[in-house]
């Protein structure tokens, strides 16, 4: 049967890509306590890169705020990787957001807000958190927007 977030995923019709194994000399997730640490995710869904540019130049402030979303659709996927289930998910606590954008950027916070809009949909009030959003000079794979959080769990 299929759990709380499971059914609310499938309510918005949001599909998680499959987690990815990491690229570097690090874990997707780390859990201490009753936190877990997830990994900066990029905008690859299902293996495929997506949104690669610099926002600002190539990248419209429409497209990172999907960027965004993509990435916290690889937050959830490694965090139901490594839990097992979202169930467990208490709340999301923090996310850290990074844009890779022209330097005289300033709408960092508006991107992120695909990420942070994306956590409050699946988990309501749960889903509401601290948050930073920076911008950055380059990025992975040349991605336009990484994503990290660290989320309360059971």
């Amino acid at each position: 049967m299929a759990g709380k977030i499971e059914t609310r995923l499938s309510e918005l019709r949001i599909e998680l890509p499959a987690a990815t194994a990491p690229v570097a000399n690090f874990v997707p997730c780390v859990q201490t306590g009753n936190l877990l640490y997830v990994s900066g995710q990029v905008t690859a869904f299902n293996g495929e890169i997506r949104h690669v540019g610099k926002v600002g130049e190539n990248i419209s402030l429409e497209e990172a705020v999907q960027a965004a979303r993509v990435c916290a659709l690889n937050v959830l996927s490694q965090a139901r990787a490594f839990l097992g289930d979202l169930d467990r998910v208490v709340r999301i606590v923090q996310v850290q957001g990074f844009v890779n954008a022209v330097p005289d950027y300033r709408d960092h916070p508006k991107v992120v807000n695909g990420a942070s809009d994306l956590f409050v949909e699946v988990f309501g009030d749960a889903g509401k958190h601290a948050r930073f959003a920076v911008g950055v000079g380059s990025l992975p794979l040349g991605v336009s927007v990484e994503v990290a959080a660290v989320l309360e769990v059971k």
